[in-house]
């Protein structure tokens, strides 16, 4: 029988999924109109509508693991079902850093030849970044597979079961060296580009400032929201990379606030943040009104 706390954790994880889903399926949903409009779809476009896509398999698959953790379904998950697993998480991961990527490279001034040469081509280069992500993820999924599931079973045991004996072999120190590589290496790219693009941002928004007379010109306001916006972005995504590495690092002997906590901060950043996304963007923005309005009016 589900004590309060876990029946807290389903209604939130359940909000959380049913949220996410929504905002990244708006996304897909106007992107894929426009492309069937149009015949065609801009580069941002097609990252923001893969980053989307991605995020709806992906708060699929966690509510799926937060009903396994409850022992609502059948634990531990099939092991095909963890290496999708895998892909999905490490897609979303380096997706979200292209996108930080992209907003770097369009929006900083940093006078530097090779920054200026990213700028002109990160158009040209987003479809190939897009599918050489895809192959990657897929790949280094397959190939590390048997110790990412070694990994797994040992922390999701001592979750679940209090007094847990299972017997499972130790990943080697090569293995776990690479599959922290593989995770840490798009944080460290993602760190790069919104801190640049932070420090940009905000020394052009204090130059406008300074050198504006009377009121805050409007120009001014808007490298503020976006200053806001990459900042929440840059929050979320690295709560998400802490509440995960204090989850694998198996310090959870059991099912307790702390981790139904963590497992929660996980799940909301590909919701909240395409929420952000939605708000941020005009057109996306005006269609999600549209399709709020059309709901009330069929109830």
């Amino acid at each position: 029988m589900l004590e309060s706390l876990d029946i807290t954790h389903l209604t939130f994880a359940a909000i959380q999924c049913f949220m996410g889903v929504l905002a990244n399926g708006i996304i897909v949903v106007v992107n894929s109109t426009d492309l069937i409009k149009q015949r065609k779809m801009l580069p941002f476009d097609l990252l923001l509508c893969c980053l989307a896509t991605c995020r709806i398999c992906l708060q699929l698959v966690m509510f799926h693991l937060n009903l396994a953790i409850l022992s609502l379904i059948e634990f531990p998950p099939p092991f095909w079902y963890f290496v999708t697993f895998m892909f999905i998480y490490k897609l979303e991961l380096w997706l979200a850093t292209w996108l930080s990527v992209f907003y770097c490279t369009k929006i900083s001034t940093i006078a530097h030849p090779l920054f200026f040469w990213l700028k002109l081509r990160i158009s040209k280069l987003v479809p190939w970044l897009i599918l050489g992500t895809v192959l990657y993820a897929l790949l280094t999924s397959v190939l590390h597979s048997n110790y990412a599931w070694i990994l797994s079973q040992k922390t999701w045991s001592r979750i679940v079961f209090q007094n847990a004996t299972t017997q499972t072999k130790d990943v080697p120190a090569l293995q776990f060296a690479f599959l922290v590589i593989e995770l840490s290496l798009p944080l460290v790219i993602f760190l790069i580009s919104a801190l640049l693009l932070i420090f940009s941002l905000g020394r052009h928004t204090q130059q406008m400032i300074s050198t504006a007379a009377g009121a805050r010109p409007p120009s001014a306001s808007v490298h503020i929201s976006a200053l806001r916006s990459f900042l929440s972005f840059l929050v979320l995504y690295v709560s998400q990379y802490m509440m995960a590495t204090l989850i694998l690092s198996q310090i959870f002997k059991r099912r307790n606030f702390i981790f139904m906590f963590c497992m929660l901060v996980v799940g909301l950043y590909p919701s909240v943040h395409s929420i952000i996304l939605i708000l941020g963007n005009p057109k996306l923005k005006q269609n999600a009104k549209k399709f709020l309005l059309h709901s009330k009016c069929c109830q």
